[in-house]
């Protein structure tokens, strides 16, 4: 199983390395990242595989819903199901 986890705001230090490690906690493995900067705006997408998460989906999503307002940013996680949903034709 995958999740999908969006990540938008002002750039400051550490947000790839916050988000990361918070994935590493719950042993979510980050699969795949693409982050760009424009002007001074981050927007970050990272896939990772929740096979082996050591605590439930909605735990994992919290804690980086929450990382994600302690700075300042908006943090979206999606589980692949619900994402697959939204796209199929």
């Amino acid at each position: 199983m995958k999740a999908v986890v969006a990540v938008i705001g002002k750039d400051t230090v550490g947000i790839l390395a916050k988000i990361s490690t918070i994935c590493a906690e719950y042993n979510a493995n980050v699969m795949d990242v693409t982050q760009t900067i424009m002007q001074d705006m981050f927007a970050m997408t990272m896939l990772i595989d929740i096979s082996k998460c050591s605590s439930e989906y909605g735990v994992l999503a919290e804690q980086l819903k929450k990382a994600g307002e302690e700075m300042n940013l908006q943090v979206h996680v999606m589980h692949e199901d619900i994402f697959n949903s939204m796209h199929k034709i």
